[in-house]
């Protein structure tokens, strides 16, 4: 079995908070953020979803739409 991420289980800080916030604005990918944060993929996308921070790329065009 995996070996469990360092804060597995801990509550999210503010400052995680914070990171979590600044690694999305950054467009980070999601996974990214989960190794640099101590946390699994599922858990961060989670808590974004929680705090209303959004993890969808910013500087790309829809599928289908490219730019001329």
């Amino acid at each position: 079995m995996a070996k469990p991420p360092k804060n597995h289980g801990k509550t999210w800080t503010n400052s995680d908070n914070k990171a979590l916030k600044q690694l999305a604005s950054q467009n980070t990918p999601t996974r990214v953020i989960g190794l640099k944060m101590g946390r699994t993929a599922d858990a961060v996308q989670s808590h974004a979803s929680e705090i209303g921070v959004s993890l969808k790329p910013t500087n790309q065009s829809p599928y289908g739409t490219k730019k001329k």
